[in-house]
């Protein structure tokens, strides 16, 4: 699980990058719990919360820079 302080000292670019990797992860842990090959089923919300952290974030950097 990421935290948000960690996630502010981010740059934008390092932020899409890291929500492109997530995307990637929840996307195969949908295939694996449709399969249920789920090792560790906690892992998509975590995941879900993270993507969710980040866009709040990239959100919130929009809103300061209008």
């Amino acid at each position: 699980m990421t935290k948000a302080t960690d996630l502010r000292a981010n740059s934008d670019d390092q932020l899409n990058e890291q929500l492109g990797n997530l995307k990637r992860e929840q996307f195969n842990l949908r295939f694996q719990a449709a399969t249920s090959q789920l090792e560790k089923p906690s892992r998509v919300r975590e995941v879900r919360r993270d993507i969710a952290r980040i866009k709040t974030l990239q959100a919130q950097r929009a809103a300061a820079a209008k």
